[in-house]
């Protein structure tokens, strides 16, 4: 039996839920499932994920194959690098104190990326917001007029000026 770890839809017409499942390979994808391991909103900015990390962690380490998005819903939180770990720390590499050691640092480091970017996110959207649609379309036709400001400066280098015809 191949064991997969997918996203299985809900949620309405256009409003897409969905909850991340370890399922058999031949069920249908909205079918039978074996354990649900969190849930998956894309429509948040940013996109919502609630993962329980050590279930996901046990059903890769048991060899379940995650599917493309949900290998990357895994990555961004983190549980493919504990899983490489936790590899190490079976290797003889280093002790299971030193990993769980980088895994908090990236966490915290991994958190406060996400802060920042969201904090950025937000910060341009109030700004769009806050700007008139006047001013907006105002901004884009001198940002057109500047870009072709050089063109025509280029353009009156080449022609030649009247001193030089009359010369000729």
């Amino acid at each position: 039996m191949a064991v997969k770890m997918r996203l299985q839809r809900h949620g309405s017409k256009k409003r897409p839920f969905y909850f991340i499942v370890v399922a058999d390979g031949r069920a249908p994808r909205d079918g039978k499932f074996i354990q649900k391991l969190g849930t998956y909103n894309p429509l948040t900015v940013p996109a919502t994920i609630q993962v329980d990390r050590q279930k996901a962690l046990d059903w890769l380490q048991k060899g379940a194959q995650p599917t493309d998005t949900v290998r990357r819903i895994l990555s961004f939180k983190g549980v493919l690098y504990l899983k490489h770990l936790l590899r190490g720390v079976s290797l003889g590499l280093f002790d299971e104190a030193g990993a769980m050691e980088k895994f908090t640092a990236w966490t915290a480091e991994h958190d406060s990326n996400v802060a920042r970017r969201q904090g950025a996110h937000k910060k341009a959207r109030n700004e769009s917001r806050n700007q008139p649609v006047v001013k907006k379309v105002e901004a884009k036709t001198e940002a057109k007029a500047e870009a072709a400001e050089p063109a025509e400066e280029a353009k009156a280098d080449v022609t030649p000026t009247e001193e030089t015809k009359t010369e000729e």
